[in-house]
């Protein structure tokens, strides 16, 4: 039996994460990168019946800081990111489920401050494997643009 041929996405398209209550944000589809990172800020883990969560605010949209989103999630991992830049930060892990082009997944996101980055949200190839495969000349492909 032959297999489906995987859908190609473009190197930027639009995200929801409905349990964080963020929707059509612009990310940019980084299959250099192996995880994938959130913009977050005001970051506060907390424990709840002995379970480690955190609370964190999202700015969701490009060139937009009034736009706030709060959030929160149970920690997965804390990790040791090293950057493109080569800088490496310790990180908190989240797994959440992820929207894109009517498909739902969960996806790890490690959660830290992009706002010199210009985009507000990196999927990187371990969201994206076995899923999709991606054109870098294009975008959106599998998104409206808004």
């Amino acid at each position: 039996m032959k297999k489906a041929p995987l859908p190609i996405i473009g190197w930027r398209e639009w995200i929801d994460f409905p349990e964080l209550n963020i929707f059509r944000t612009k990310a940019k589809i980084d299959t250099g990168a192996r995880s994938s990172s959130l913009h977050a800020f005001d970051i506060h883990p907390f424990q709840r019946e002995g379970k480690e969560f955190i609370q964190f605010r999202v700015h969701p949209y490009q060139r937009n800081s009034r736009i706030t989103v709060q959030a929160e999630a149970k920690i997965l991992d804390w990790r040791h990111v090293t950057s493109s830049g080569g800088h490496s930060q310790l990180r908190p892990v989240i797994v959440t489920p992820i929207v894109l082009d009517g498909q739902i997944w969960s996806i790890e996101l490690t959660l830290t401050n992009r706002d010199v980055m210009g985009f507000r949200l990196l999927l990187g190839r371990e969201a994206l494997r076995k899923r999709f495969l991606v054109n870098p000349g294009r975008s959106f492909l599998l998104s409206h643009k808004a």
